[in-house]
């Protein structure tokens, strides 16, 4: 792979001197993702389906004698961040053990232009919060470098997370699996970070396949297989220029909104199902709850109704609307819809029925609407890259396009016949010309975190 060889090029060349610490490195990769359906339904329990994209985050690793973390994010400054950062695990401590998670949320994000470092040391304190590691004897040498660009929602934290914490686990001979990892890294972005994503992100990072989609089953984290992509089509994505974020707050008001409708649900049948709002069928949602949720909530009503949502990664806001009824329908359709997905692009490779593409298609179509009009995560850039998607068509050899992850911006992906990356470059073209924005193609699959294993390398 040329990005690993590049790597080593630059590892063992122009930054060698910033391993002065004991022992061979250790070198892992993690790539982003890029989300084919599902998307924001994995908080509420949905099935998932997921791709690795050819752009990935590595990261060299290697034993000091002292107890200093040492990081270099190779390349950050261009984003205007500090790509140096040293502390000591010493400062990861108070007299009574481990900082909360709190406290190391407030140590390692505030200062803004250093706030990276969060994900990072982030998984390293889980692993030290969480007890799987009991104590660290010495410090780390942690060199990273990412062509998964920030906020085009192709989930760059994920790739650094599960680069970095694949990293300790080969090095400290840790023994994770890969759902096991991908739950640990989770934790380092709800509770360090302080972003509350789901898990689809970190999981498929970790054990997607090269030229394959993950099924992923958010209860919490069942793995329901890899699907071969059918012949003679392929996954791309272009991305909006327009940033996206999970931390921001219409993703954080659109997953606040449906744990509130879930509560309601709950309250009114007196069943819990079992604790994901996605057991919920669509027809028993349209049959009985429907109704009965309210379009817009404030906050505040809520928490006075109801109380705090049982959701461990968000609050209820008092002094914010939610739009409760959409936002909870959401991933409820959502779920049906993947599911229908999956067995249809299953059923297109072993017939190789176009048909069933178009189909398929057409649920993207579908998702990406009720992501812009029930959850209120759409924008006009990635609703004109769908728009221009569908003018073309699958005359032109286009099937399907939608928004991916968290919304808001970032990137739409898109299910193509294999000769239409020709069209998909003439949308971006005119994407640009509308906008003003230049699109990014992400085009090709590349190996998990696991797939890929790891390298030692000497310096």
């Amino acid at each position: 792979m040329k990005d690993v060889v590049e790597f080593e090029a630059l590892v063992k060349g122009e930054v060698k001197g910033f391993f002065d610490g004991v022992g061979d490195l250790v070198i892992t990769r993690a790539p982003g993702r890029i989300d084919v359906m599902g998307g924001i339904a994995d908080y509420s329990g949905s099935v998932v389906f997921e791709g690795n994209i050819s752009e990935a985050c590595m990261v060299a690793i290697q034993r000091r004698n002292d107890p200093l973390i040492r990081l270099w994010s190779y390349g950050i400054e261009s984003d205007g961040l500090q790509p140096k950062f040293e502390l000591s695990i010493s400062a990861l401590q108070s007299a009574n053990g481990w900082l909360s998670y709190e406290d190391a949320h407030n140590l390692l994000t505030g200062d803004a232009a250093a706030s990276w470092v969060a994900y990072p040391i982030g998984t390293l304190f889980v692993l030290l919060k969480e007890g799987v590691l009991s104590s660290i004897p010495h410090g780390f040498n942690i060199f990273i470098r990412s062509d998964v660009p920030m906020g085009a929602g192709v989930s760059s934290s994920a790739a650094i997370e599960v680069s970095t914490m694949m990293a300790f686990n080969i090095l400290l001979n840790l023994r994770l699996d890969g759902l096991t990892l991908a739950r640990l890294c989770q934790m380092a972005e709800n509770h360090v970070v302080g972003a509350p994503c789901g898990i689809m992100d970190q999981v498929t990072s970790a054990l997607c396949e090269e030229g394959k989609l993950l099924a992923l089953k958010c209860q919490p984290h069942e793995l329901l297989g890899l699907h071969e992509i059918p012949k003679g089509c392929m996954v791309v994505g272009v991305d909006s220029n327009v940033k996206h974020a999970v931390g921001g707050r219409r993703y954080r008001r659109t997953r606040v909104g449906a744990f509130m409708g879930f509560k309601i649900i709950k309250q009114i049948s007196g069943n819990d199902y079992g604790g994901y709002l996605c057991n919920v069928s669509t027809k028993e949602y349209v049959q009985r709850y429907r109704k009965l949720l309210p379009s817009k909530m404030r906050g505040e009503e809520f928490l006075r109704k109801y109380g705090e949502t049982d959701d461990v990664a968000t609050k209820v806001d008092p002094n914010e609307v939610y739009s409760v009824r959409g936002c909870t329908e959401h991933p409820i359709y959502e779920n049906e819809r993947v599911q229908s997905f999956i067995a249809l692009l299953d059923e297109a490779n072993r017939t190789g029925d176009e048909r069933l593409l178009v189909r398929a298609g057409k649920l993207m179509y579908a998702s990406h609407w009720s992501y812009s009009k029930r959850a209120g995560l759409g924008c006009e850039e990635t609703d004109l890259l769908v728009s221009l998607a569908r003018s073309y068509g699958t005359a032109h050899g286009i099937y399907g396009a939608k928004i991916t992850g968290g919304g808001s911006g970032g990137t739409v992906a898109m299910l193509i016949r294999d000769d239409a990356i020709q069209t998909v470059m003439h949308i971006a073209e005119e994407y640009e010309r509308v906008t003003g924005l230049k699109p990014r193609l992400f085009i090709g699959t590349s190996m998990g975190a696991f797939q890929f294993g790891y390298r030692r390398v000497q310096v």
